[in-house]
């Protein structure tokens, strides 16, 4: 479960800009595989998550997920089988707990509290005042930025989808939360698709395949190693890689 194919895709009206993103684009990304998207802004890895979700719908070409067309399927039906992490999580005015089971309509209190401790927020969540009752203030303003990301890999873990599209924070974390949010990332992408938009030294190095695009073309396509050995515009991204982050 959880191919995903691009078939000749060309999309065009990004931004309003009316300059074509991408022209006749093609990519398989097979069941399970972990793929990593790299490039400098305006290269596309954002755009083509985008179309995955069907935040805008392409010009023509096709977006198979399991051999079925997206714009086939209803926006719920998309979104049932994709969990996507954005970079700032939205969260709600609510208690920690509905912000957990946003991911899962009817899901359980120990269903909620189960992928809390797989994404590492179980501890700082039983400290907080009312523990999984506490009211998160709006976007969640109460937490740290590294709680609000294990809050949104909870919500990601409990929808349990065969696809995850996760757009990695940029911002520095403290190490203790780098680390924990390193094993729940893990824990998130066993046995699922995974695209991530890959800024992390930490996170690239363990995905099965690096993709570097370039004004929406793939230029680079590999493992981590078969990159640096080529060394091409991937490498150099390594090479000027600083602070545990891929220099953009």
């Amino acid at each position: 479960h959880g191919e995903i194919v691009m078939n000749n895709v060309t999309f065009t009206h990004d931004e309003g800009q009316g300059d074509t993103l991408f022209k006749n684009f093609s990519l398989t990304i097979k069941p399970g595989e972990k793929v990593g998207l790299v490039g400098t802004s305006g290269s596309g890895k954002t755009t083509l998550t985008k179309l995955l979700l069907r935040f805008a719908d392409i010009d023509s070409g096709e977006i198979l997920i399991d051999s079925q067309n997206i714009a086939d399927v209803t926006q719920a039906s998309l979104r049932s089988s994709i969990a996507y992490v954005p970079q700032e999580p939205l969260l709600f005015h609510r208690s920690v707990l509905d912000n957990i089971a946003y991911g899962r309509p009817g899901a359980t209190k120990s269903d909620v509290k189960k992928a809390a401790k797989q994404a590492g927020a179980y501890d700082f969540i039983t400290k907080l005042h009312d523990g999984f009752d506490t009211l998160v203030g709006e976007r969640g303003v109460k937490l740290s930025g590294g709680q609000r990301q294990r809050i949104a890999i909870a919500r990601a873990i409990l929808k349990d989808a065969p696809i995850l599209v996760l757009d990695e924070a940029t911002s520095a974390l403290d190490s203790e939360s780098e680390a924990l949010i390193q094993e729940s990332l893990e824990t998130l992408m066993k046995n699922r698709t995974s695209i991530v938009i890959a800024h992390r030294l930490s996170t690239i190095a363990k995905l099965d395949r690096i993709i570097v695009m370039k004004r929406g073309r793939i230029i680079e396509d590999g493992t981590h190693n078969e990159l640096l050995k080529k060394n091409g515009t991937y490498a150099q991204l390594w090479q000027r890689q600083s602070g545990g982050f891929i220099e953009e």
